[in-house]
Protein backbone atom coordinates (compact mmCIF):
# COMPACT_ATOMS: atom_id res chain seq x y z
CA UNK A 1 0.00 0.00 0.00
CA UNK A 2 1.13 3.86 -0.26
CA UNK A 3 -0.05 6.68 1.20
CA UNK A 4 -0.38 9.74 -1.11
CA UNK A 5 0.33 13.81 0.93
CA UNK A 6 -1.24 16.23 -1.63
CA UNK A 7 1.06 18.84 -1.99
CA UNK A 8 -1.06 20.97 -4.74
CA UNK A 9 -2.13 25.10 -4.48
CA UNK A 10 -4.78 25.03 -6.54
CA UNK A 11 -7.62 25.90 -4.00
CA UNK A 12 -7.24 28.61 -1.53
CA UNK A 13 -7.48 26.24 1.20
CA UNK A 14 -4.71 23.96 0.41
CA UNK A 15 -2.32 26.56 0.34
CA UNK A 16 -3.84 28.21 3.99
CA UNK A 17 -3.86 24.64 5.52
CA UNK A 18 -0.72 23.53 4.37
CA UNK A 19 0.55 27.08 5.50
CA UNK A 20 -1.17 26.60 9.03
CA UNK A 21 0.41 22.97 9.46
CA UNK A 22 3.97 24.27 8.71
CA UNK A 23 4.37 22.03 5.70
CA UNK A 24 3.93 21.01 2.62
CA UNK A 25 0.68 18.89 2.53
CA UNK A 26 -3.23 19.71 3.27
CA UNK A 27 -4.90 16.45 2.44
CA UNK A 28 -3.71 12.42 2.53
CA UNK A 29 -5.14 9.56 0.62
CA UNK A 30 -4.62 5.75 1.37
CA UNK A 31 -3.74 3.77 -2.12
CA UNK A 32 -5.45 0.44 -2.23
CA UNK A 33 -4.49 -0.55 -5.58
CA UNK A 34 -4.70 0.31 -9.23
CA UNK A 35 -8.14 0.12 -11.30
CA UNK A 36 -8.32 -1.03 -14.88
CA UNK A 37 -7.79 2.46 -16.45
CA UNK A 38 -5.19 2.75 -14.31
CA UNK A 39 -6.43 5.59 -11.85
CA UNK A 40 -5.32 4.68 -8.14
CA UNK A 41 -8.61 3.39 -5.74
CA UNK A 42 -7.80 5.96 -2.96
CA UNK A 43 -9.81 5.85 0.49
CA UNK A 44 -10.05 8.64 3.50
CA UNK A 45 -12.46 11.53 4.45
CA UNK A 46 -12.82 14.48 2.60
CA UNK A 47 -15.21 17.55 3.25
CA UNK A 48 -15.67 18.19 -0.50
CA UNK A 49 -17.03 14.07 -0.95
CA UNK A 50 -18.71 14.08 1.95
CA UNK A 51 -16.79 12.00 4.54
CA UNK A 52 -15.62 8.57 4.62
CA UNK A 53 -15.23 7.08 0.79
CA UNK A 54 -13.13 5.43 -1.89
CA UNK A 55 -12.47 7.12 -4.95
CA UNK A 56 -10.77 6.29 -8.09
CA UNK A 57 -8.26 9.16 -9.20
CA UNK A 58 -4.91 10.11 -10.94
CA UNK A 59 -2.04 10.83 -8.93
CA UNK A 60 -0.29 13.47 -10.61
CA UNK A 61 3.58 13.08 -9.38
CA UNK A 62 3.28 17.11 -9.32
CA UNK A 63 0.54 17.43 -6.47
CA UNK A 64 1.37 14.26 -4.99
CA UNK A 65 4.10 12.49 -2.90
CA UNK A 66 3.04 9.04 -2.47
CA UNK A 67 5.12 6.71 0.21
CA UNK A 68 5.10 3.04 0.73
CA UNK A 69 3.72 1.78 3.91
CA UNK A 70 3.19 -1.91 5.23
CA UNK A 71 -0.10 -2.73 6.42
CA UNK A 72 -2.74 -4.96 5.48
CA UNK A 73 -5.31 -4.42 2.84
CA UNK A 74 -7.84 -6.30 3.98
CA UNK A 75 -8.02 -4.58 7.31
CA UNK A 76 -8.26 -0.98 5.18
CA UNK A 77 -11.56 -2.53 3.46
CA UNK A 78 -12.91 -3.96 6.47
CA UNK A 79 -12.46 -0.31 7.91
CA UNK A 80 -14.27 1.15 5.23
CA UNK A 81 -17.22 -0.86 5.52
CA UNK A 82 -17.37 0.13 9.11
CA UNK A 83 -17.19 4.00 8.33
CA UNK A 84 -18.07 4.77 4.50
CA UNK A 85 -20.51 7.60 4.85
CA UNK A 86 -19.55 8.84 8.00
CA UNK A 87 -19.45 12.57 8.22
CA UNK A 88 -16.55 15.19 7.67
CA UNK A 89 -15.23 16.06 11.00
CA UNK A 90 -14.59 20.01 10.68
CA UNK A 91 -14.49 20.58 14.34
CA UNK A 92 -12.15 18.36 14.17
CA UNK A 93 -10.14 20.42 11.37
CA UNK A 94 -10.57 23.56 13.81
CA UNK A 95 -8.68 21.38 16.11
CA UNK A 96 -5.68 21.68 14.17
CA UNK A 97 -5.73 25.54 15.67
CA UNK A 98 -7.18 24.46 19.36
CA UNK A 99 -6.52 20.98 20.31
CA UNK A 100 -8.56 21.14 23.04
CA UNK A 101 -11.91 21.04 21.01
CA UNK A 102 -12.35 17.08 21.52
CA UNK A 103 -12.48 14.67 19.19
CA UNK A 104 -15.81 12.91 17.91
CA UNK A 105 -15.68 9.31 16.84
CA UNK A 106 -18.15 9.63 14.31
CA UNK A 107 -16.35 12.08 12.03
CA UNK A 108 -13.05 12.14 10.05
CA UNK A 109 -10.56 13.51 9.08
CA UNK A 110 -8.32 12.62 6.33
CA UNK A 111 -4.98 12.24 7.96
CA UNK A 112 -6.80 10.58 11.10
CA UNK A 113 -8.78 8.27 8.45
CA UNK A 114 -5.90 6.75 6.41
CA UNK A 115 -4.08 6.37 10.19
CA UNK A 116 -7.15 4.43 11.47
CA UNK A 117 -6.98 2.45 8.12
CA UNK A 118 -3.13 1.83 8.93
CA UNK A 119 -3.93 0.14 12.68
CA UNK A 120 -2.39 3.14 14.18
CA UNK A 121 -2.75 4.51 17.61
CA UNK A 122 -4.72 8.26 18.63
CA UNK A 123 -5.49 8.45 14.51
CA UNK A 124 -6.94 11.22 15.59
CA UNK A 125 -4.01 13.05 16.84
CA UNK A 126 -2.63 13.45 12.95
CA UNK A 127 -3.24 15.90 10.62
CA UNK A 128 -0.72 15.50 6.98
CA UNK A 129 2.13 16.96 8.00
CA UNK A 130 2.52 14.98 11.32
CA UNK A 131 1.24 11.60 9.36
CA UNK A 132 3.79 11.95 6.82
CA UNK A 133 6.61 13.10 9.60
CA UNK A 134 5.36 9.73 11.62
CA UNK A 135 5.53 7.71 8.79
CA UNK A 136 8.51 8.84 7.30
CA UNK A 137 10.30 8.71 10.28
CA UNK A 138 14.04 7.16 11.28
CA UNK A 139 14.41 5.17 14.12
CA UNK A 140 17.43 6.64 16.39
CA UNK A 141 20.53 5.28 14.50
CA UNK A 142 19.18 3.99 11.96
CA UNK A 143 21.35 3.67 8.82
CA UNK A 144 19.84 4.15 4.88
CA UNK A 145 21.76 3.13 1.92
CA UNK A 146 20.87 4.46 -2.13
CA UNK A 147 17.65 4.34 -2.80
CA UNK A 148 16.28 2.72 -0.04
CA UNK A 149 13.38 4.74 2.07
CA UNK A 150 14.37 5.43 6.16
CA UNK A 151 12.96 2.75 8.10
CA UNK A 152 9.60 3.79 10.29
CA UNK A 153 8.38 2.02 13.51
CA UNK A 154 6.85 -0.75 10.94
CA UNK A 155 5.48 0.87 8.66
CA UNK A 156 7.41 2.11 5.66
CA UNK A 157 8.83 -0.21 3.47
CA UNK A 158 11.99 -0.24 1.25
CA UNK A 159 11.74 1.19 -2.29
CA UNK A 160 10.76 -0.96 -5.38
CA UNK A 161 13.89 -2.76 -6.29
CA UNK A 162 16.03 -1.47 -2.89
CA UNK A 163 18.06 -2.89 -0.51
CA UNK A 164 17.26 -3.05 3.14
CA UNK A 165 18.21 -0.32 5.54
CA UNK A 166 21.34 -1.31 7.79
CA UNK A 167 20.51 -0.69 11.30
Amino acid sequence: MQVAFYKGRARLFNRVTAWWLRGPYSHCELVLGTDANGLAICASASFMDGGVRVKHMPLDPGHWDLIEVAGNVDDAWLWLQLHHGQPYDLLGLAGFIARRLGHDKARWLCSEAVAAMLGMPDAWRFDPCSLWAALTRRPPGAVTTNNTQPASAGFLLPAAGAGSPDA
